[in-house]
């Protein structure tokens, strides 16, 4: 039997989809140079000023990317949680103080579960921002800002199933809250307050905090002979040895590549200098694992040395950052 024609119609079906949602966030991103772009940057204004929180909220699939950007506000600085709006008409309103702003979603902008959360924020004052495709609707009409979505044709072929509106939804969200990480200037080792697990929390560790230093660093001095650096390379396994000067800066490193380069009868009576590699690349110790991680890769390296004013501070092997899970 051959299934090849059905694979065929799978993808292509796959493609329009993602022709279909390309074309929304095209659509998109023509609306935030038109109209949308004053109430877009109104938002983030009105958000990074905010004494309390972002409260985020919406209903069904709206309520799913809801979830999602309150989650990507609060790991990038701003304070944010999600609400679900059928519990907020039992009780859930009492987590919203006057000093927060609502950011609420709803495609159509009639959902019914929302108009508690609406009718309260026009009690209270609260800040109201409403992400909507309803220019005339409910939300709408109530809300301080208004972030209207262009109406665009959904994937589902039968025009029912939330596709195209949500991924605009999720893609204006993601807007939002890196606009506001910008407007914060939030840097990457705040980034690792909130992600202090896995491989991103591993990669976002500055080099201090995993290097070996002190009496662990292979060094040794100018004029040495190749045979006191083997013995150290031997010793310390890290597979090269630091060369520095009488002050202590470094002045070159000699690797297992630099052996190999140099190998024969003569090679333990050299000097230091004339084997070691000239001028080599140093980090930082505040620099971050995935800048070391980049290195290691792009160049082709198996440990980085970490230098303070020209002088060896420590060093990190590649597979440190395998043991810290980073890579």
């Amino acid at each position: 039997m051959n299934d090849k024609p059905q694979r065929d119609q799978i993808l292509r079906s796959a493609l329009q989809t993602l022709e279909a949602e390309q074309a929304g966030l095209g659509v998109l991103a023509g609306a935030l140079q038109n109209g949308l772009g004053e109430a877009f940057a109104a938002a983030v204004e009105r958000m990074a000023a905010a004494q309390g929180r972002v409260i985020i909220t919406g209903m069904g699939k709206s309520g799913h990317i809801a979830r999602k950007l309150a989650a990507t506000l609060a790991s990038t600085g701003t304070p944010a949680y999600f609400v679900h709006p059928g519990e907020a008409s039992h009780g859930d309103l009492g987590m919203i103080q006057p000093e927060d702003v609502i950011l609420a979603l709803s495609w159509s902008g009639e959902t019914a579960e929302l108009r508690d959360i609406v009718a309260y924020a026009a009690r209270f004052r609260v800040t109201l921002i409403g992400m909507t495709a309803g220019v005339d609707s409910a939300l709408a009409q109530q809300a301080d800002i208004v972030l209207l979505l262009p109406q665009a044709k959904e994937a589902c072929p039968n025009g029912l199933a939330p596709t195209t509106s949500t991924t605009m939804q999720l893609a204006l969200g993601d807007a939002l809250a890196v606009a506001l990480l910008e407007a914060r200037s939030f840097k990457p080792e705040d980034f690792r307050v909130y992600h202090p697990g896995g491989k991103l929390g591993a990669q976002l560790k500055q080099l201090r905090q995993i290097m070996h230093g002190g009496d662990r660093l292979p060094l040794v001095a100018r004029g040495s002979a190749m045979a006191d650096a083997i013995v150290m390379m031997s010793a310390k396994g890290f597979g090269c040895a630091l060369v520095v000067e009488q002050d202590g800066t470094l002045a070159g490193i000699i690797t297992d590549g630099d052996l190999r380069r140099h190998m024969g009868p003569d090679l333990t009576a050299k000097l230091v200098e004339a084997v070691m590699t000239k001028n080599p690349v140093t980090m930082k110790p505040s620099a971050l694992v995935a800048e070391a991680l980049e290195m290691v890769e792009t160049r082709n390296i198996g440990a980085i040395i970490v230098a303070e004013a020209g002088k060896p501070a420590g060093l990190v092997h590649v597979l440190d950052l395998l043991r810290i899970g980073a890579a």
